[in-house]
């Protein structure tokens, strides 16, 4: 090991790893050192259930892997990723056996709508037009937008709740529940100001790219990134748990792919006492219970759209999604929350030994909550596929303390690195001119409690980058 870097990146999720991969890019010399024995956050895929069984540990659809500007760039069919697409994006079943199908084609999803099939295309048609100018935009810091009327253009639609745009654009209560299905991504109630954002930048990311997995498990897009990353020299070091900066080689910037509680436990930082206050007064958002299937046979959905669907959005009414998403910021669990679910195997053969498959689905629950709710995700399955529970072979479950366990940056369960709510939806981890730098010179952060936040895309870890290089290295800019 060198006993010098230009820069040090301190954690191998996907965010670290962009940070890593733009550095490297600019000719630097980093490393990345790794607390857990495997890279990659929570984008890893392991056997949890049974042998020959792939799940996926944390991220399993990756609808902003493929969307992302930073990552679709990066030549990553070099080193082994296929995407899957399967036919249908996302899918959301009624009570009655049918269901809506989220299409990348928006005239077909539109027509399923009925009465709204031309407020759908006029909502998402302009955003579509416009992704390629806002895009950069949406998935980085305020700042002076590259296209500013199109951005405000977005802006005025994504400010409301999601409950407020939907009663906007919709009359059919379904055409409502499929837009929630979507915007209840955010992990917020959906009366909430700017929930509307995340269904609209998904399901518009559905239009445009699709909602695609990599073949095998999330982890080979992790195992792409990284080789990738050590064809331009970058090195990495596993099993390194830091606790004092001091104890790393020198570098003249470090950046923390850690969420504010755990950067502000590392040594070593010249951090004034404000900063630290104002971290320790950072946020965390609802945590998820998660839950694995080995199964017999494919989830036997009573909808076709759903069968042909890589995730699967479920809550069977307006009323029910909102009671679902409300009550976990009260301590509290709807008997009938909303799940999302995913399913692999039926367009990937390689997750599981022949003629079986697998499964996947969470629930939002209170942050640290410690609660089984195995039962009521399964009942809420089989509300939407009656016999899912004699398919089951094996289960795996994961609280909110074990995937804390797993990957450290899910605090209390929280998958997006904080909450995001209008009070840190732009200006996390604080309201702050440069979110990506600290007080220290040499430390930035670089994780998902940065613009944008939560989701496998890479861009906090491509801006935290930019900031260090305009920082440190402006002859390289």
């Amino acid at each position: 090991m060198p006993s010098k870097y230009d820069a040090i990146i301190i954690g191998s999720g996907s965010n670290g790893i962009a940070a890593a991969i733009r550095l490297q890019e600019k000719g630097l010399q980093t490393a990345i050192f790794e607390q857990a024995a495997t890279p990659g956050g929570a984008t890893r895929t392991s056997e949890l259930t049974l042998p020959g069984f792939k799940h996926d540990v944390g991220s399993a659809i990756l609808p902003l892997g493929l969307a992302s500007p930073f990552f679709r760039k990066l030549p990553l069919a070099q080193y082994g990723l296929e995407w899957v697409h399967p036919e249908v994006a996302y899918a959301h079943p009624f009570e009655d056996g049918t269901a809506y199908a989220c299409y990348k084609d928006l005239a077909r999803t539109a027509a399923q709508l009925g009465e709204d099939e031309q407020a759908y295309l006029k909502l998402f048609g302009s955003l579509l037009s416009d992704w390629s100018k806002i895009d950069n935009d949406l998935l980085g810091p305020i700042g002076i937008p590259d296209h500013p009327l199109a951005f405000m253009k977005f802006g005025l639609k994504a400010m409301p709740s999601a409950q407020m745009l939907a009663n906007h654009y919709f009359k059919n209560e379904r055409t409502k529940v499929f837009f929630y299905g979507s915007a209840a991504h955010s992990t917020l109630p959906l009366t909430n100001i700017a929930s509307a954002s995340f269904g609209l930048v998904l399901t518009t990311g559905a239009h445009k790219y699709n909602w695609p997995f990599p073949k095998g498990g999330a982890g080979n897009f992790t195992a792409a990134l990284l080789e990738h990353y050590r064809s331009l020299g970058g090195e990495l070091f596993l099993n390194n748990p830091v606790i004092d900066v001091r104890d790393l080689p020198n570098a003249y910037a470090y950046l923390f792919d850690l969420t504010p509680r755990q950067l502000l436990r590392i040594k070593g930082l010249n951090f004034n006492s404000l900063y630290r206050n104002r971290m320790e007064n950072y946020k965390y958002g609802a945590g998820v219970f998660k839950m694995d299937w080995a199964l017999s046979e494919p989830i036997p959905f009573s909808s076709e759209k759903c069968r042909k669907a890589g995730t699967i959005h479920i809550g069977f009414s307006k009323e029910e999604i909102e009671e679902s998403e409300k009550e976990i910021h009260k301590n509290n669990i709807s008997g009938t929350p909303y799940v999302l679910v995913a399913q692999h195997s039926p367009f990937d053969i390689t997750r599981a030994p022949e003629g079986k498959h697998t499964a996947w689905a969470y629930i939002h629950v209170p942050n640290g909550s410690t609660i089984d709710y195995s039962g009521v995700i399964e009942n809420q399955i089989e509300r939407a596929a009656p016999g899912f529970k004699d398919t089951i072979l094996a289960r795996s479950k994961m609280n909110t303390f074990d995937l804390q366990e797993f990957d450290p940056n899910l605090i209390g369960g929280d998958i997006n690195g904080g909450k995001q709510d209008i009070t840190q939806l732009f200006t996390r981890p604080i309201v702050k001119l440069s979110p990506y730098s600290t007080p220290d010179p040499r430390a930035y952060i670089c994780s998902s409690s940065t613009p944008p936040g939560g989701g496998v895309h890479g861009m906090c870890g491509f801006h935290a980058a930019e900031k260090a290089l305009h920082d440190h290295f402006k002859e390289l800019m």
